[in-house]
């Protein structure tokens, strides 16, 4: 069946329907990433964005359920050079196709994504319509200039807050021949103990996964829940997390971290959270032209100068022209386009990142963030 993909400039791609039967008018965005399609798939910080994948074939190892990053996919479409239908993997569970159509997710395959990629690199990310119908762009115009994402974070979130220990909770479909699956083995249990209390804006799974290997005791709270209710449990740290849209949506949730900020409880922010906090603070965030989405960001600790290559997928970031030094340090930049990747607070038991230590899908490089949170937690270290 042919698909057509109709920009907001008027641009029409046209290819193969993937996926389920479906109109959708989304935000069209890219990632970079060679694998881990899956991944970015249930990855909450898509909702509301049409994902570009601009490596060529898309689906040949399959979808493995254990490699979920939340309990359901996420991002409104999916847009694919090739699509494999054929997936060639042990672990496999079914095709992407099969997936795509059980999670009611379209897509389109069979288009340059080179020169779609080229076109959002230089015009910008912009809205875009997936349909099987061909339309003049005067009929389809009024509705992608209208499309926003709005307020997904509410969309994405947990229901009620819930307790994760050990590994139970975390790693029960793991393969028993996964060095992952058994506890001391991959990490040292240095967090044993300890309780975080993560707030939830799209967390990914294996954010609570890298705390539990850890030794910690994860209680995952709702988006919208109150201050008074997480510092009354009495966390020995706090994490922030990552999430889709833009920060200064979550208005409510900023009023709410400004009295975290106020606690001397360690916090550690990623993503959204790392926004979030910002603007919590007093500084300020802005839309970039196409955003970071990939797993070969390299960002630069600016404390050692050392540069680590990461995973990331934002379309916003913080303005550190608009951030008091007395409040806030940046901590990593970006070393392609010198844009902000972290922060340090001052005097205060806080540190934030623009990017994805937790990876999946991407480079484990900077996992040992998660070790400083716990040495923050544990010594009061900053």
């Amino acid at each position: 069946m042919k698909a057509y993909l109709i920009l907001e400039d008027g641009t029409v791609f046209e290819g193969t329907h993937i996926g389920a039967e479906k109109e959708v008018v989304s935000e069209i965005v890219f990632n970079t990433s060679m694998a881990g399609y899956l991944e970015v798939l249930t990855d909450p910080s898509y909702a509301g964005q049409a994902v570009c994948m601009t490596y060529p074939l898309i689906g040949n190892y399959g979808i493995c359920r254990a490699d979920m990053e939340s309990k359901k996919a996420w991002p409104d479409a999916l847009i694919v050079r090739e699509l494999s239908r054929t997936p060639s993997n042990f672990r496999s569970d079914l095709s992407i196709q099969e997936f795509l159509e059980e999670q009611g997710i379209p897509g389109i395959a069979g288009i340059d994504t080179r020169a779609l990629t080229r076109i959002l690199r230089e015009k910008g990310t912009m809205n875009g319509m997936i349909t099987t119908r061909k339309q003049e762009f005067a009929q389809v115009e009024p509705v992608l200039k209208a499309y926003t994402t709005g307020k997904v974070v509410e969309k994405v979130t947990c229901d009620k807050a819930y307790v994760t220990k050990g590994y139970d909770h975390i790693l029960p479909h793991l393969d028993e021949n996964d060095p992952a699956a058994k506890p001391g083995i991959v990490k040292e249990l240095n967090g044993a103990g300890l309780k975080v209390a993560l707030m939830d804006f799209g967390a990914k799974n294996n954010i609570i996964r890298s705390l539990a290997l850890r030794g910690c005791e994860v209680t995952v709270y709702p988006a919208l829940t109150s201050a008074e209710e997480i510092l009354s449990s009495h966390p020995d740290g706090i994490m922030l997390s990552n999430g889709p849209g833009d920060p200064k949506e979550c208005t409510s949730v900023i009023e709410e971290i400004k009295k975290l900020y106020a606690s001397d409880v360690p916090i550690f922010a990623i993503c959204l959270g790392h926004q979030l906090m910002a603007l919590a603070t007093g500084a300020d965030t802005y839309k970039m032209k196409y955003g970071h989405r990939g797993g070969n960001h390299p960002v630069k600790d600016l404390s050692t100068g050392r540069v680590y290559i990461s995973s990331q997928n934002h379309g916003y970031v913080v303005d550190t022209d608009k951030l008091d030094p007395k409040i806030a340090t940046p901590a990593f930049i970006n070393v392609n386009d010198q844009t902000n990747e972290g922060l340090t607070y001052t005097g205060k038991k806080i540190f934030t990142v623009q990017f994805h230590p937790e990876a999946c899908p991407g480079p484990q490089d900077t996992g040992f963030l998660f070790d400083r949170f716990i040495r923050m937690m544990k010594e009061g270290e900053e």
